[in-house]
């Protein structure tokens, strides 16, 4: 596994021939984002070896480097699902990719079920920590030393001081939010109205098929990671709304001015 992540990420090298100051990773329906850089290489994931390929609409499967507000940033317009059949390992290999690029800064985006009844559809939700409940741990195995320890800390997820910036940059934009913690499951179905109950019981805000596995590996590497999330359908005990990936990608698309002031905020004003 090591000599493939390092096989992609000298291939990705080749042609950026720079160090990205930030990876942000696009969720579904959240592809308009890459819009707003100014494209200096764009690479199709079938033209990267090693590297798998996305099978979900609202991910379009490619690279983008370019800039963003000023600085150097590498996009994933589309990431890995292990529902699609993806083991673990390629649905992280990207990160694993982005750490050995230099990339010390990672942007997350998916869209999510919303439990908190606070929440509504087209929401945004920050997250600040997470409940991981997928069948499989992206650390499991022969730990790679050169990554990161054994036994890794999650004290602090997502990076306190993004959040922060981030915060500000929805209220100085007179942006609605919500921070939450988000918890992760297989997919591919939606939660049922009992398992929407059973997340909001363990203290979950909102519920994804995504996310995690990246922030675990990350952190595992020592980058610092935020986390934004679009609530594209709402869910719970006494809720039995019917909800569809094309309704999913419709929400997505009406938050997306939201997304991109805040995402185009942070790393206009991180360092």
């Amino acid at each position: 596994m090591l000599e493939k992540i390092k096989k992609t990420a000298a291939f990705i090298q080749n042609v950026i021939n720079d160090t990205p100051d930030f990876a942000i990773v696009l969720g579904s329906g959240l592809g308009k984002l890459q819009d707003e850089i100014e494209t200096i290489h764009t690479i199709q994931y079938a033209e990267i070896p090693e590297f798998p390929q996305t099978t979900v609409a609202g991910h379009s499967g490619k690279l983008i480097y370019g800039m963003l507000e000023g600085k150097k940033v590498l996009m994933m317009s589309g990431r890995f699902h292990y529902y699609e059949g993806h083991s673990i390992e390629n649905v992280v290999l990207p990160i694993r990719v982005f750490h050995l690029l230099g990339i010390k800064n990672l942007i997350l985006s998916n869209a999510s079920g919303g439990v908190n009844s606070e929440y509504k559809i087209a929401d945004i939700a920050i997250i600040k920590d997470h409940i991981n409940m997928m069948p499989e741990h992206p650390l499991r195995g022969r730990n790679i030393d050169s990554f990161g320890p054994r036994f890794v800390d999650m004290s602090e997820p997502y990076n306190k001081k993004m959040i922060s910036v981030a915060e500000k940059i929805a209220s100085k934009n007179n942006i609605n939010f919500h921070t939450g913690t988000y918890v992760a499951l297989q997919g591919p179905t939606f939660e049922t109205p009992a398992e929407y109950g059973m997340i909001k019981a363990i203290g979950g805000d909102m519920v994804g098929m995504s996310t995690v596995p990246e922030v675990i590996v990350a952190r595992h590497m020592g980058m610092d990671v935020f986390g934004i999330s679009v609530i594209t359908d709402l869910g719970g005990p006494d809720i039995a709304f019917s909800v569809s990936h094309e309704e999913v990608l419709n929400a997505a698309n009406k938050a997306m001015p939201k997304v991109i002031a805040i995402v185009k905020g942070l790393v206009r004003e991180y360092e």
